[in-house]
């Protein structure tokens, strides 16, 4: 009813006069004395008081009511709709997460597989008109969630990732294929994997290179992320009296990282901490970004109407019951 915008918003400074005529007339009663003389008061005093008596402001209520929704209607409430067409398409990519127990590791706050998730959800959020999907590996590899623009449902998803969903191990090839498999069909203008582990491959049927190979047939580009602190590392690990801290080597094959990112006309980038870790998907961003044409359309509906019909009906009221019940006989 009242709308997004105004009209003539001008109109609503109007709207000031309502309170100071009903101020008006307050102050002119209280100072306006009657000259009619009693033998006694006392019987009117003590006289019940009627509902027509209790109401008898009611017209001037009105009236003040129906100059308010006059000056509204004056002002010209409008709702506006937009409607945003885009033209172009956007970008395709499928983030593949490394959730081995390598992941573990806590040179990176908490540990890295907690900010790795961290700065995906931050990734996801600053992208727009693109679809992202999500495959996460360890000695297997599997589709955590398709490409979808449904952001929230992905970021749940994402959540909802940990160490121990499938069986440990490094399994870089399967994961690179199976993020293949999720891009191969699409028809976006650019398709991009973003590939984040901490280890060498060990498990799966397909080496690292002959996914690379794969990826580059198919026009996917491939960015590859070693994450891990330069020598050693603190691991988390399990005895009878809890949990200890034990170091152990970072072992990160940075030389087939390189050759898949290479073969496909990605990029790799080594992060050491959160820190980099961010800067880095902070890098791809601005990297991978698409220009979208946009045509936007804008709709306004006038809503004044509504607003002169309660002013006219307060209006009719106030006369109907200035003439009737509450009618003043000079």
């Amino acid at each position: 009813m009242i709308g997004d915008q105004w009209g003539n918003p001008f109109y609503l400074w109007l709207l000031l006069l309502v309170p100071a005529a009903a101020a008006g007339v307050w102050w002119r009663r209280r100072t306006l004395v009657a000259e009619i003389r009693f033998s006694s008061l006392r019987t009117l005093i003590r006289g019940p008081k009627v509902l027509r008596e209790r109401l008898r402001a009611a017209p001037f209520v009105l009236r003040l009511l129906a100059i308010a929704a006059l000056i509204v209607g004056l002002a010209r409430p409008q709702s506006v709709s937009s409607k945003e067409n885009v033209s172009t398409e956007g970008i395709d990519i499928v983030l593949v997460l490394d959730i081995s127990g390598s992941m573990l590791a806590e040179d990176f706050s908490p540990n890295r597989l907690v900010a790795a998730k961290q700065v995906a959800g931050e990734f996801i959020d600053a992208r727009e008109n693109d679809r992202i999907g999500l495959v996460t590996f360890a000695g297997e590899a599997f589709t955590q969630c398709p490409l979808t623009t449904d952001y929230p449902v992905l970021k749940n998803l994402l959540a909802e990732v940990k160490n121990g969903m499938i069986v440990d191990g490094t399994a870089i090839g399967l994961a690179l294929a199976t993020g293949v498999n999720r891009l191969k069909e699409s028809q976006a203008k650019s398709k991009v994997m973003i590939l984040l582990t901490d280890g060498v491959n060990n498990r799966g049927e397909i080496d690292p290179v002959t996914a690379a190979r794969l990826a580059a047939t198919f026009a996917v580009k491939v960015y590859t992320v070693g994450v891990g602190a330069q020598g050693m590392a603190p691991f988390p690990e399990r005895t009878p009296f809890g949990i200890r801290r034990v170091l152990q080597p970072v072992d990160l094959d940075e030389r087939s990282l390189q050759s898949i990112a290479s073969m496909t006309g990605g990029r790799y980038f080594r992060a050491t901490d959160n820190r980099a870790l961010k800067a880095i998907y902070q890098e791809i961003d601005k990297l991978e970004r698409t220009k979208i044409d946009v045509t936007a359309y804008k709709r306004v509906s006038e809503l004044f109407h509504g607003w002169l019909w309660i002013g006219g009906l307060l209006i009719l009221m106030e006369v109907l019951l200035s003439s009737t019940l509450f009618r003043k006989i000079p």
